[in-house]
């Protein structure tokens, strides 16, 4: 009797576990578990058979953003897009170096003046410079001579005061322009040295062709009989460019047309009238 129940006890106790696992197995099979059993089976087997908790997936990984309109400059950007050197040759960099040139001379004066100032505000490299010129003082002197007008033959027309006016008037706008402007910045500050070599430059490239072109008007006026014979002096002929100097060197004052008019009428004409 007490085999047969031991035997009997011992046979609910095995069958009890294995009636559990057919249920569970069943209940998965047939989706009456749910959500749990749907979380179970998608958990590995070895995980599942220990009885572990599941594990949390990690974290996604922050990716930093993308640059977007708001972190563009367009003020760095452009300066860096300026500060590049341009791929010029021949006259294009030769005339961007002499606009470089001038504009520097003029806006800082002739001490100030680098061969490194140059090439940055020319955006082209040093070594372009120095393999044309060896110094600064070369590069100016060939950059005003590029840009001041060349002097010419008046033409006749008919009356000295006419002639006198038109030449004068083209002295003022030259040096009222870009090379006027770095010439007056360039007489105002140099040092004894280096203004004798600019002085050269300024008599042969500018007063004595202006002078030359006025002895010319007097002389056919004099043929014509609006100027007296006794005018006709290089002494005379000084008067308007020594006028023109005067006023922009040592007064500081910008000359015009108005002044080109009360230069020839207040004191040319009354020294070359007959």
């Amino acid at each position: 009797m007490r085999r047969q129940a031991a035997n009997r006890s011992g046979g609910r106790a095995v069958e009890r576990p294995t009636e559990q696992l057919t249920e569970q197995l069943t209940e998965r099979t047939n989706g009456r578990a749910g959500d749990r059993a749907d979380e179970q089976l998608t958990r590995p087997v070895e995980e599942r058979a220990a009885g572990r908790p599941p594990v949390p997936a990690p974290a996604p990984k922050a990716v930093a953003p993308m640059p977007g309109p708001a972190s563009f400059c367009p003020v760095k950007a452009a300066a860096e897009v300026l500060s590049r050197p341009m791929r010029r040759r021949g006259k294009e960099l030769e005339q961007a170096i002499f606009a470089a040139a001038l504009d520097q001379l003029t806006s800082g004066g002739f001490a100030r003046l680098t061969m490194e100032g140059i090439a940055g505000a020319a955006r082209t490299g040093k070594a372009a410079l120095y393999r044309r010129w060896a110094s600064k003082v070369e590069l100016v002197v060939d950059a005003l001579d590029s840009t001041l007008p060349r002097p010419s033959d008046a033409p006749d027309l008919g009356s000295a005061r006419n002639e006198l006016l038109l030449l004068i008037q083209g002295f003022t706008e030259a040096m009222n322009s870009r090379s006027g402007g770095a010439m007056q910045a360039l007489m105002a500050e140099l040092d004894h040295e280096q203004a004798e070599l600019f002085k050269g430059f300024i008599v042969q490239r500018v007063i004595e062709p202006t002078k030359a072109t006025i002895l010319e008007i007097l002389r056919r006026g004099a043929e014509r009989g609006d100027v007296r014979p006794g005018a006709v002096t290089p002494l005379v002929a000084d008067v308007a460019p020594a006028m023109l100097m005067y006023r922009v060197k040592v007064c500081g004052r910008q000359i015009g047309s108005e002044f080109a008019v009360e230069l020839v009428d207040e004191v040319l004409l009354p020294l070359i009238r007959t």
